[in-house]
């Protein structure tokens, strides 16, 4: 297994930037069993851009300040921190500490362990988020650290002890239709156990089925700028799940064709997760509708407060 630096491996990282907070469609609610803060300036630019920004923000400042938790943000595969951009926008335009942290992709136990140690560097109660492969990440890297309180999932797996993140991504992913060829292109790399190698997906899959709600002008920039991904971070078992024990809320794209949403409402009902169902969307619906999916997040943060 490879032990690179965080430079080397975020070396190719992407190239987007959310310019602006886009309006959430609104979403169907089924219940189901460096730090950045923001000046007052800051909320007020935000939230000038857009109605449902500036509804979204009052109802986060709603929760008293001595009440909120920090929420920290875990990518997935074929993406990096700047995913989270639009929330991150509108969390800390309402005064709300907010980390997206790096995701290795390299292998879910080290992965997960790096996540780990990240999370006990902090204090007070914290909300989990993870968007796709983060979310096996998170399900691990939670176990053992009592300060957080809520776990969210955005177009993510959850898996349980012994599971793949990659046998869960439904059976009409395009993951399980197409050859690897058709979907991949693979790179090894040094001593490599036999195997394994670096996932880049190729453009059409990209475009039409991973950002498929995005402009195409936005979808290839995404492509050319992705980040690899390790077959290891696919076939390593989970080792625990800490949706036992931890509440958890699931945001869930109709139209999200890497991790269908079958496959996501069958994990969100085994972890007796509040599910959001949001019509449309695509796996990448956390850059093309921020607001809908800190909308779930608001919901996270009021139940811990």
């Amino acid at each position: 297994m490879r032990h690179l630096s965080p430079t080397s491996r975020n070396c190719a990282r992407w190239a987007m930037a959310a310019t602006a907070v886009a309006a959430a469609v609104v979403p169907t609610v089924v219940s189901a069993g460096g730090t950045a803060s923001a000046s007052a300036p800051l909320a007020k630019a935000v939230s000038s851009t857009d109605p449902s920004t500036t509804s979204l923000i009052q109802q986060l400042d709603r929760v008293p300040a001595g009440k909120r938790p920090t929420v920290v943000l875990v990518d997935g595969a074929w993406a990096d921190t700047s995913s989270w951009s639009g929330e991150v926008r509108v969390l800390a335009a309402a005064g709300y500490k907010v980390r997206a942290i790096g995701n290795p992709v390299e292998d879910l136990t080290t992965d997960a362990e790096t996540v780990h140690d990240f999370l006990r560097t902090m204090s007070g109660p914290i909300v989990l988020v993870g968007h796709s492969y983060g979310g096996a990440v998170i399900t691990n890297a939670a176990t053992g650290i009592p300060n957080v309180k809520a776990l969210v999932y955005v177009d993510a797996s959850a898996p349980a002890p012994g599971e793949t993140n990659g046998s869960l991504s439904g059976s009409t992913s395009i993951l399980n239709k197409d050859t690897t060829s058709q979907l991949f292109t693979e790179v090894p790399y040094p001593n490599a156990p036999a195997g394994d190698t670096d996932l880049y997906l190729n453009e059409d899959i990209f475009v039409h089925y991973f950002a498929s709600d995005l402009p195409v002008a936005e979808a290839e920039e995404l492509w050319a700028s992705q980040r690899g991904a390790s077959t290891a971070a696919f076939n390593t078992p989970s080792r625990t799940a800490a949706w036992k024990t931890i509440p958890s809320w699931y945001f869930i794209s109709s139209n999200d064709q890497i991790i269908t949403a079958s496959s996501e409402l069958a994990m969100a009902k085994r972890a007796h997760s509040h599910i959001t169902v949001f019509p449309g969307g695509s796996h990448l619906t956390l850059i093309s509708h921020p607001n809908a999916v800190t909308g779930t997040i608001a919901s996270a943060i009021r139940s811990v407060s």
